[in-house]
């Protein structure tokens, strides 16, 4: 006879590929986008595509550390490169830029 706790172990443990399932693709300790360069590499083996290689995990290495995935990198660099300023919007929509540290 299965208690009601085990039962409910039991269901949670067949539930548990749904929880994981929007967790980021990882290539050994790093985003499975820094694996890209390398399937390059495999293809054109020279010093410069090795550099690049090397480039492109450090880049994501450091990303890493910060705390940051891709695609929040990408837009911390777009509002970096715009700006506190919005000229696209009318001035009663404008908002102004919020850090939330």
């Amino acid at each position: 006879m299965v208690s009601r706790e085990e039962f409910e172990n039991i269901q949670e443990m067949q539930n548990w590929h749904w929880r994981n399932s929007m967790r980021p693709i990882r290539f050994f300790a790093f985003d499975a986008r820094a694996a890209v360069p390398y399937i390059f590499l495999l293809l054109y083996a020279r010093l410069v595509t090795l550099t690049l290689c090397i480039i492109v995990t450090t880049v994501f290495y450091i990303l890493e550390r910060m705390g940051l995935t891709v695609p929040s990198a990408l837009r911390k660099l777009r509002s970096w490169l715009v700006g506190p300023r919005r000229p696209g919007w009318i001035t009663l929509r404008q908002r102004r830029m919020i850090d939330y540290k």
